[in-house]
């Protein structure tokens, strides 16, 4: 529930001081701060990342929404690889495009007032990379629609066949930035400075070259480079893009509180029937390819079978233009070894691949949900079509070999045997911490059927161990980690700093309540026991009611699943209740369409903006999943896991309550389950510091009491800066001081 008040942390920071900024010391080091104020959690977080950086180890850091983490990471970070050289690369990974720019912008004017202080000689190379989408400028390819059908255009005027081709036959169109960024580019340096995705571009028409090859080249040369989570944890993109860099950076995963999620999806594959049917086609085209070849070019064949016998690694470094994806899972020195016999040749490899597709085809065949493990469902496929487990190992690379070798450049075309190959290599390599599950039918829909196979991750750390290893210092972060000590299990890493800080605030902004019962007195809960019970129901109804009538401007409703959200919509609107929220605001609500949902979050923020207020009806995505999987292998148990993926999903939800210091909002925890103390003592301890004991166990009529008390208080005037007793900004001078009273305690 949020009163929408919204002041980003750098518009307070300059309206505390536009002009001004600051240079102080952390245990001997001197950090650079573009800003005339620093809060103390932003102190408090620099030292802890420096003394992860001294110990050269990895660290799990949770600072509350709206305190600036990012100018903080990169105000401590720049500051040390500047004191220090051994220090490698900043590697910063953002999980959106719009994070990513406005990390760039946070350092564009730090990076300006480091040059004003030390002189115009220090100068850094940052930039951010992205997709082929973002980043591509040519008229026609640019205009594609998806990012897949992007990089199928440029790989059809950069391929080095095309270009080859081109050079005999004037007729045959390539890519001019591409092939200005061959004849100059490629040799050239970027500028000092840090560069935008729209500086990129700008750039790249500018000189005529390509921005996205143009990025690619020049991390290795760039002190900060921004990209995407999957560029590291992505072992197919990350092969590619990020082999090259140094053990001695240090990388960030910021908005992390999801990592382990997007771990275990880099390494999980979903196959629906159009799945199968279009990787049918699929091989169709090869085989016709292959046969032409076998008629023009038969050479070309016998070059790659000699290859094959050598290893997959022989083929040397491949142009970059025609790097497609790399292996999902397999180290170099499989690599180097011979690529098994019965699929060498073109011909047998398209052989085993229609057996492997009629077995798929057979399971989807299935009319109960099945579950099994790798070695169980090998073993079966090894039986029923004659397909070992090194032939499955070595399917993906051995496809992307085929592809090149028949000069295939709409790779947008062949994305479903792709798919299949992934997973035939996942499968055929990991023996544990995976699991195949195979449903007939989608339980919402259970009367379509709709059958998918799914190759389900369990355990995120396959994903995230080799960043670990590669590199000495590994930053995650976020607003909401909590519970935090169940990360280092589930990561299975070692970190040398765990920290939670609070935020200091001027006034009691933030207002949790924990509501267990209606105002009839009948408990509410979410608990599958109760959540359909009409009084349950109609007391959310009544709750979400009152609510909405006394606060100003926005209220955001989460539920646990879909199908719940559209099973109590249904029952509010058959009970008037629906309605009636209807006569104070407008209602939105989330569905699975992209295209939708943003256009609801759009107009309900225009609801908000304009005075007529809104309700947004959210989903909290809960994952009750591998389980059993990381009781055996973590000693994680099952209502640990549980309460904690329930309760740091309730915590980012939350947490959106407040993006600034300026804010001020109201947190219902609508359960009786949050009123028992193991409970709610996992949530984020900014959360908890502001939780009164008042506030606990509440009616709907008590929590709406609370709830005019609060807002009628917000509404005064107060001040920003804080007493003594709350000092919520600190000078120059004030961090002297306590460096000063630190040297001498020490």
């Amino acid at each position: 529930l949020r009163a929408c008040v919204c002041v980003s942390v750098a518009e307070q920071h300059r309206a505390a001081g536009a002009a001004a900024a600051m240079k102080f010391k952390i245990e001997g080091l001197t950090v650079f701060f573009p800003y005339e104020y620093i809060y103390p959690e932003q102190h408090q977080y620099m030292l802890e990342l420096k003394r992860a950086l001294d110990a050269k180890g990895h660290c799990l850091l949770e600072m509350p929404t709206g305190t600036g983490k990012t100018i903080t990471l990169l105000s401590l970070i720049t500051s040390y690889q500047m004191a220090d050289s051994s220090v490698g690369k900043l590697i910063y990974c953002t999980r959106t495009v719009h994070e990513m720019e406005k990390v760039l912008d946070e350092l564009r004017s730090l990076h300006a007032y480091q040059q004003q202080e030390l002189g115009k000689g220090t100068k850094i190379l940052a930039l951010g990379l992205s997709s082929r989408k973002n980043l591509c400028i040519h008229p026609q390819v640019s205009g594609e629609g998806s990012r897949e059908s992007v990089d199928a255009g440029c790989r059809r005027l950069t391929a080095s066949w095309v270009r080859a081709a081109a050079l005999d036959n004037a007729n045959i169109e390539t890519c001019p930035f591409y092939e200005g960024y061959e004849k100059k580019g490629a040799e050239q340096v970027l500028p000092p400075g840090v560069y935008t995705l729209h500086d990129l571009r700008v750039y790249g028409r500018q000189k005529g070259w390509c921005p996205y090859f143009l990025a690619r080249h020049m991390i290795q040369f760039a002190n900060v480079v921004v990209y995407n989570y999957q560029y590291l944890l992505d072992p197919k993109v990350s092969g590619i893009i990020s082999r090259e860099m140094e053990k001695e950076c240090v990388v960030i995963f910021d908005e992390a509180h999801n990592i382990d999620n997007v771990c275990i999806e880099a390494l999980s594959v979903n196959i629906r029937q159009q799945t199968l049917d279009g990787a049918s086609r699929n091989i169709n085209k090869m085989s016709q390819i292959i046969d032409r070849f076998k008629a023009t070019d038969a050479n070309r064949l016998r070059e790659e079978y000699n290859r094959l016998v050598e290893g997959l690694a022989q083929r040397g470094n491949l142009p970059a233009s025609d790097n497609w994806l790399s292996n999902p899972v397999l180290p170099d020195d499989i690599l180097r070894e011979a690529v098994p016999g019965n699929i060498r040749r073109a011909e047998h490899f398209v052989a085993v691949l229609k057996r492997l597709l009629q077995y798929l085809k057979m399971r989807l065949q299935t009319e109960k949900v099945e579950s099994e493990g790798p070695v169980s469902f090998v073993t079966s496929l090894s039986s029923k079509a004659g397909i070992d487990q090194k032939t499955l190992k070595f399917c993906y690379d051995r496809l992307h070999s085929l592809l090149l070798t028949l000069e295939v450049t709409d790779t947008d075309e062949f994305l479903h045997i792709q798919a299949v190959c992934d997973f035939a290599t996942l499968v055929g390599t990991y023996t544990r911490g995976f699991s195949i599950i195979i449903e007939p039918f989608d339980e919402r829909m259970p009367h379509i059927p709709d059958p998918v196979l799914q190759l389900s991750c369990l355990d995120a750390s396959l994903a995230i161990k080799p960043v670990f290893q590669r590199f000495q210092s590994v930053v995650i972060t976020s607003g909401t980690l909590s519970p935090i000590d169940l990360y280092p299990k589930l990561l299975n890493f070692n970190p040398v700093i765990i920290q939670s800080f609070t935020m200091s605030l001027t006034r009691d902004c933030l207002c949790p309540m924990v509501l267990t019962c209606g105002s009839d007195q009948l408990p509410v809960s979410t608990k599958f026991d109760m959540r359909s019970d009409p009084g349950v129901v109609r007391n959310y109804g009544r709750l979400l009611l009152e609510m909405v009538s006394c606060v100003p401007d926005g209220v955001v409703c989460f539920f646990v699943s879909y199908s719940y959200m559209d099973a109590i919509v249904n029952s509010w609107n058959e009970m008037q209740i629906l309605q009636d929220i209807m006569q104070h605001k407008l209602v939105f609500i989330e569905t699975q369409d992209v295209v939708e949902t943003t256009l609801a979050l759009d107009n309900y923020r225009k609801a908000c903006d304009c005075g007529r207020g809104a309700v947004f009806f959210s989903v909290a995505r809960i994952l009750i999943a591998r389980l059993e999987y990381l009781r055996e292998t973590f000693q994680i148990k099952e209502g640990d896991f549980l309460t904690f993926d329930a309760v740091r999903q309730a915590a980012q939800c939350v947490g959106r309550v407040i993006r600034s210091k300026a804010d001020y909002g109201m947190m219902i925890f609508a359960d009786k389950r949050y009123n028992r103390h193991d409970k709610r003592s996992k949530l984020p301890g900014w959360i908890l510091s502001h939780l009164k004991d008042a506030h606990l166990n509440l009616s709907t009529d008590m929590a709406l009491h609370i709830a005019r008390e609060f807002l009628r208080r917000m509404a005064q005037p107060y001040d920003k800066a804080g007493s003594e007793k709350k000092r919520t900004l600190l000078s120059q001078a004030d961090l002297e001081n306590m460096e000063a009273q630190a040297t001498a305690g020490f």
